[in-house]
């Protein structure tokens, strides 16, 4: 529960000085009726630390690289880190967007390519593929009533 504690402060500092902020900023959420989007990503055993060096040492900090408006789409997505293994031995991240940003870019690969070239992108971009131990899936939901 500790460690839990400590990745959320993690995040929170890691999304924040990633666009020069200094402190965490309010975090916007879906109103009712709006759409969220939560995308997971069944990670090996043996790769979670190379999944976490993407997410957390290339992707996030990349987006620094990006317009004004791709930025907002990493503002309004939280990276969830899993509590336990799933029973096939796989651990499962979820990327949450909430809320939505209609129209947006929120293609991992596309965004990585944008921040660091075609060439250099799709090396990193290697190491993403290489942790996933399957096929992500994805939820499109809508925000309930309060």
């Amino acid at each position: 529960m500790k460690r839990n504690a400590l990745l959320v402060v993690y995040l929170l500092f890691t999304m924040s000085t990633a666009f020069g902020q200094t402190k965490p900023a309010s975090r916007l959420m879906a109103k009712t009726g709006e759409e969220v989007w939560v995308w997971t990503y069944p990670v090996k055993a043996d790769k979670r630390k190379q999944y976490e060096h993407f997410v957390h040492d290339i992707f996030w900090p990349g987006a620094s690289k990006l317009s004004p408006a791709e930025q907002r789409v990493f503002r309004l997505t939280r990276v969830m880190h899993p509590a336990q293994a799933n029973p096939n031995g796989s651990y499962t991240y979820m990327f949450i967007m909430d809320p939505l940003i209609k129209g947006a870019d929120y293609d991992i690969q596309s965004l990585t390519r944008k921040m660091y070239g075609t060439k250099q992108g799709n090396e990193y971009l290697k190491l993403f593929d290489g942790s996933l131990a399957g096929k992500d899936v994805g939820y499109k939901v809508i925000q309930s009533k309060d």
